[in-house]
């Protein structure tokens, strides 16, 4: 019996999207990072500790292997200010920054994320030139679990076909902010 509860335990866990914020419409002014004016811009917002988001990292090697220069692409790491080595070196922002073509950026206190909307680890969002936003979401099927994807074929469909559409999918990672303390989540998973 505790084997087969620990076991639906899990696959809840696993299964069981993340928390999305107020996600814009269109390209936050007040943000640091640079909108493409030639190509789509996929923004993925991260938590540097996070064993779910190494899914996440895989698939958008995937996808911007897939995509070649058609997109300009960032992965922010929410790191709290003042934090050491142990948040800005992590093996998962080393694999981000070995994509060809992404920019790796930290976030410090988790500015941009919350410009995003973006409350979950592997939250990734993709503008149009004029700013507009075309897709919000994960691009993971489950918790950690890499493969074919709703998040990812989204992407891809709007880059090859230039559709504009408002396509939204779940975000399965771990929280990027502690809610009771307001600040950026120090511990994962939650």
């Amino acid at each position: 019996m505790a084997l087969a509860t620990g076991f639906c335990l899990l696959l809840r866990y696993e299964n069981g999207p993340g928390r999305i914020g107020n996600v814009p419409a269109a390209w936050p002014a007040a943000s640091r990072i640079h909108l493409a004016d030639d190509r789509l811009t996929l923004v993925m917002l991260a938590h540097p500790r996070c064993p779910c988001t190494r899914a996440s990292i895989g698939e958008l090697a995937r996808l911007t292997a897939q995509v070649q220069n058609k997109i300009s692409a960032y992965v922010l790491f929410v790191t709290p200010s003042g934090s050491g080595p142990d948040w800005q070196d992590s093996a998962l922002r080393q694999s981000a920054a070995e994509i060809p073509g992404v920019t790796v950026l930290s976030d410090t206190d988790g500015v941009e994320a919350q410009l995003f909307g973006a409350e979950t680890s592997g939250h990734t969002l993709v503008f149009n030139t004029a700013g507009q936003l075309l897709f919000s979401g994960g691009i993971t099927e489950s918790r950690g679990h890499a493969g074919d994807n709703a998040g990812e074929n989204a992407i891809l469909t709007l880059v090859n076909n230039n559709a504009v559409e408002g396509n939204r999918t779940f975000v399965f990672g771990c929280s990027l902010f502690n809610r009771a303390k307001k600040k950026t989540n120090i511990s994962c998973p939650p």
